[in-house]
């Protein structure tokens, strides 16, 4: 071969080898990046007070406000045959432990019967009109299928309940996981000494910290 074209081969394949060595130290770097961020950079598990949704009136609302409380979330209609029973034992229940440890969260939701037709304002008139609830009801949402609300969702994915019908009720402990579920026909009574047990470890909780 002549050594002039055996010169020029070695110079040119020189920057290849070199744009090669590049290109592997790069891939290999940022593999161990990655790596790394798996490691040690594990995305926040969300609990229920890390959501955001949204009042009657559409306006965004965090629900960070209420950690450090027990909170009953269910999801309500107007126009079912659980709204009268339901409505009253809540307000019932808001008003004998809250609203300094406890709150019912409501969210109404129109997916069960269509029994919830109304505008998240006029839901909010209703409840406070025929039931005089002073805890707070939320804008009008969908909480199964792909458009299910995210907060809503968590309630279900972590207690594995899917509600099938209106006025089903999470309780959340005031670190926001889920505790119990019941159903709409289950009484009043089966509910308060849960929430009667969390509020008694918020209050020897807050005693310890004093």
């Amino acid at each position: 071969m002549d050594p002039l074209t055996t010169s020029c081969t070695l110079k040119y394949s020189v920057p290849k080898a070199r744009v090669f060595v590049v290109f592997l130290s790069m891939v290999l770097c940022t593999t161990i990046l990655c790596l790394l961020q798996l490691r040690f950079f594990k995305p926040k598990i969300k609990d229920f007070y890390s959501f955001e949704v949204k009042d009657s009136r559409g306006r965004i609302i965090s629900l960070e406000k209420y950690r450090g409380k027990a909170t009953l979330v269910v999801n309500v209609a107007s126009y079912c045959q659980y709204t009268d029973k339901n409505y009253i034992a809540l307000q019932e229940l808001h008003r004998e432990f809250g609203p300094s440890h406890f709150t019912v969260l409501a969210f109404p939701c129109n997916q069960f019967g269509e029994s919830e037709p109304s505008s998240s304002q006029e839901i909010e008139s209703f409840a406070k009109g025929n039931y005089g609830v002073t805890f707070p009801v939320f804008h009008k949402i969908k909480i199964l299928g792909s458009e299910a609300d995210p907060a809503f969702k968590f309630l279900i994915d972590s207690s594995k309940k899917e509600p099938r019908w209106n006025f089903w009720k999470y309780l959340v402990s005031p670190e926001g996981k889920v505790v119990k579920f019941w159903r709409p026909e289950e009484p009043i009574e089966s509910i308060k000494p849960e929430v009667t047990s969390l509020i008694r470890q918020i209050i020897m909780k807050k005693r310890e910290d004093l």
